[in-house]
Parts: structure tokens; C-alpha cells; sequence
């Protein structure tokens, strides 16, 4: 009885037809097939019988036109050696994680250029409030009456904390304008420099802080939850980086 292997692996592994995986296969099978052992023998002896067998004739010219005629012209297809399809994916993934690295980087960038900007917008808002003596619209050092007058003035709710045991009054709040919506400020003071928290609602997660200053006003923002908030104060940065780890506690 004829092996299986035989009829439909043994003619590729001979004629160097089959992929990798399946001649790797075969030459497992042959280590325990006589049969197919032998027929393997049988065909490389009759290949040798042909190759020295006088068989060959030259074919004359009129046949060779007349196959020729007779024949498309095909667009030459070679496989893709597996040392270089290896070479062109990996090249592929390299570049993909250039381009995944640089779309970040730039979003990266451009949040940073937003928030300085929002920055920017609140220094002068803070500025404003200072030249109209308009820092609050609610006197107040007490959370929960700060709370109570926000409620119904914005859609987004927070709340607000005195840190005057940490040497950062509240006084009270206002409402302010900025990036053409309303936003909450909570105004502190720290050794006579007031301090105006400007908060608004995001969809972004949370980051580390980011800072700067404009003038001689310094400004650090951060997240928390669903809220976004940005102090702007000419008190010096390590007192606006001490009461940003206040709203976070």
C-alpha cells in the first residue's frame, strides 16, 4: 500500500518545491518510511539516468517562432527571498514607531503650546481683576458658603478649601471669562500676594504639572478628576508648586 506522504509530498521535496515548514516535515516522515525512503532513491537514480541519456534535441528555428507567436508576454514574478521580506517588515515596524513616536510628540507639543496660551489668557484675566480691585464677588473664607454661592452659576461643581493653616487664606471667588467660557476662580492670598485658581471642566486625563511664568506673574496647571486648574500669582513658584500639592491631597 502506497504512503500518503508519497503522493503528496515526496514529488516537491524532490523537485525543491516545498516551503520550509513542509520539507521539514518530510524529512521527519523519513526517518521512520522505508517506503518512501526508497522511492526517493528510485527518483534520484532515474534523474541521474536522465542527465547522461543522449535525449536531447535542438529544436528548430520554425518551431521556436511558432511557440513564441503563440505565446503572452507575462511580467516576469519572483518570490521575495525570506532574508529580505524579514528585512522590509522590520524596516516597516521601525518606521511605524517613528511615526506613532512623532504623532505623540507632537501632540505632545501642542497641548503644551494650548496650555501656555490658556495660561497667558488667565495671567491677563488675573492682571484685570487686580486693576479693578474685582478679585471677588463672594467675601468668604468659609468652603461651603464659597460652594454654595458658585452653585447654579456654572454646569460643573468643585470644591472649595481653605488652606490657612498652610498659609494660603481663601478669600473668596468670582466667576471669570476664559477661552470664551465661564470658569470658576478661587482667590487665595500668601503673604499679601493674592492668588487667583482659575477651574474648568476636561476631558483629559491627568498629567504632571506644568509651569511658567509671563511678566513677573508665575502660573502652574494641573489636572484632577474632571477638572483642570491654573494658579497665576507674583508669589514665587515653590508657593504656587506647595498649594498645587494642597488641591491635590
Amino acid at each position: 500500500m502506497r504512503c500518503e506522504f508519497a503522493d503528496s509530498l515526496l514529488q516537491g521535496y524532490f523537485d525543491r518545491e516545498l516551503s520550509a515548514a513542509s520539507a521539514d516535515e518530510f524529512e521527519r516522515h523519513l526517518e521512520h518510511c522505508a517506503d518512501c525512503a526508497s522511492e526517493l532513491v528510485e527518483l534520484d537514480i532515474l534523474s541521474a539516468l536522465l542527465k547522461v541519456a543522449r535525449l536531447y534535441e535542438v529544436a528548430p528555428p520554425s518551431l521556436k517562432r511558432r511557440i513564441r507567436t503563440r505565446l503572452r508576454p507575462v511580467t516576469p514574478t519572483t518570490a521575495m527571498p525570506r532574508q529580505i521580506l524579514w528585512h522590509w517588515l522590520a524596516v516597516a515596524a521601525v518606521l511605524l514607531v517613528f511615526v506613532i513616536a512623532g504623532w505623540r510628540l507632537r501632540s505632545a507639543f501642542h497641548a503644551d503650546d494650548y496650555r501656555a496660551e490658556l495660561a497667558t489668557e488667565m495671567v491677563d484675566a488675573h492682571v484685570h481683576s487686580l486693576q479693578l480691585a474685582h478679585l471677588t464677588e463672594i467675601d468668604s473664607n468659609d468652603g461651603p458658603t464659597v460652594n454654595g454661592w458658585f452653585k447654579g452659576k456654572l454646569s460643573f461643581a468643585f470644591s472649595a478649601r481653605d488652606f490657612a493653616t498652610d498659609g494660603f487664606a481663601l478669600q473668596g471667588g468670582r466667576v471669570d471669562v476664559v477661552d470664551n467660557r465661564s470658569v470658576a476662580v478661587l482667590v487665595y492670598t500668601r503673604t499679601e500676594r493674592p492668588i487667583s485658581v482659575f477651574i474648568w471642566p476636561t476631558r483629559e486625563r491627568g498629567t504632571s504639572p506644568h509651569a511658567g511664568s509671563l511678566k513677573s506673574y508665575q502660573w502652574i496647571d494641573w489636572r484632577k478628576g474632571k477638572l483642570e486648574f491654573c494658579a497665576i500669582s507674583e508669589a514665587s513658584a515653590a508657593d504656587l508648586q506647595q498649594l498645587q500639592r494642597l488641591f491635590i491631597e
